[in-house]
This record gives structure tokens, sequence and C-alpha cells, in this order.
């Protein structure tokens, strides 16, 4: 197998002990799918104690962008197979709770919240572009496609002050501590 061969499928050189590039395929689509199930969880949750703030058509905006994500997603299960995280129960919950949570701290610090979500799902969606080679190019520009919307998201929570709310720096640590322990825990559960 010549080196052009470890790149085709799965993107970069491939590792001992790295996955198959079907299973980390599978995997992305796992990931992604709890993603944005939880993001939808999220504004949904702020949607229930904000509902008429001056920010609710942002995150009204937000939400059905994220509604799109997850109805993609959820098509590509269907279509590779590929099973959601066994702990969806818990990103119901989690999610929700989350986006109510920083709402009933106020509209800067649910904006702060999908800040700092956002950035993490930036970073993620990257990596994952990274990895994918030549033979998922549609999956990789749905991530693409999409890492830009969030970007948006990531703005829109800039542009309403998010860098403003009470405690920014620790609840913006502690929210993408939490994002990221969910994306490991999703690829895995």
């Amino acid at each position: 197998m010549t080196s052009k061969d470890h790149t085709h499928r799965g993107g970069a050189h491939r590792l001992p002990g790295d996955l198959e590039p079907d299973a980390l395929v599978e995997r992305m689509i796992r990931v992604d799918h709890a993603g944005e199930y939880g993001a939808r969880r999220i504004y949904e949750g702020q949607l229930a104690v904000l509902g008429r703030a001056e920010s609710s058509a942002a995150i009204r905006h937000m939400h059905a962008q994220e509604l799109r994500h997850l109805k993609h997603f959820e098509k590509l299960m269907v279509e590779r197979r590929a099973r959601p995280t066994a702990l969806q129960p818990l990103w119901h919950v989690a999610g929700f709770a989350l986006g109510a949570a920083t709402a009933l701290m106020g509209e800067k610090a649910a904006m702060a919240c999908t800040v700092a979500v956002e950035e993490v799902i930036d970073e993620h969606y990257a990596r994952q572009a990274d990895q994918l080679g030549t033979d998922e190019t549609a999956l990789k520009t749905a991530i693409e496609e999409f890492r830009q919307e969030e970007l948006e998201h990531r703005d829109t929570g800039l542009a309403h002050g998010a860098e403003q709310a009470p405690g920014y720096e620790i609840l913006s640590a502690a929210i993408k501590s939490g994002s990221r322990l969910a994306i490991w825990l999703s690829e895995r559960v």
C-alpha cells in the first residue's frame, strides 16, 4: 500500500490504532447528530425562559439552522446505518437545562453560552473536515457549511453582548469544558 492509499480514505495519514475510514465517518455522524441535537435543546431551553426578550428572534433563527443541521445528520444516520449515541437522553435534559440556566442568568449569559459552544464546534468541525478523505466530499461540504453557520451564531452572540455577561470568562470556560466532554463521550458511547 502506498502512502497515497493511506490518505485517500479518512484524510490524513493513518496510524496504527486509528479507526478504519468507515468507522471514523460513522463516529463523525454520531457525534455531529448528538451535537446538533444538543444545540437544538440549548436553544429550546433559552427560548422557554426568554420567550419575548429582545434576543429571542436571533435565538429562533439560530434554532432553525440547528434543526436543519440535525435533519441532515438524521438522514445520514439512516443512509450510513450509523447508530445514535446512547447518551441521547442525557443530552436531551442537559441541553435544555444549560439553555434555561444560562437564560435565567440573563440574555447576555445565554449569548455567552452560544459563543462558548460555537467556538468548540468550530474547532470540532475544522478537525473533522481535515480528517475526511477525497471520497467524502459531500460530508465535508456539509460540515464546512454548518461550520460557517455555527461561526455566524458565535458572531450573533458576541453582537448581543455575550462578553458582558457576569463571570463571562468562568462561564465560557465551564461551558467549553462541558462541550468538549460531550463530544468525546458522544463519539464513543
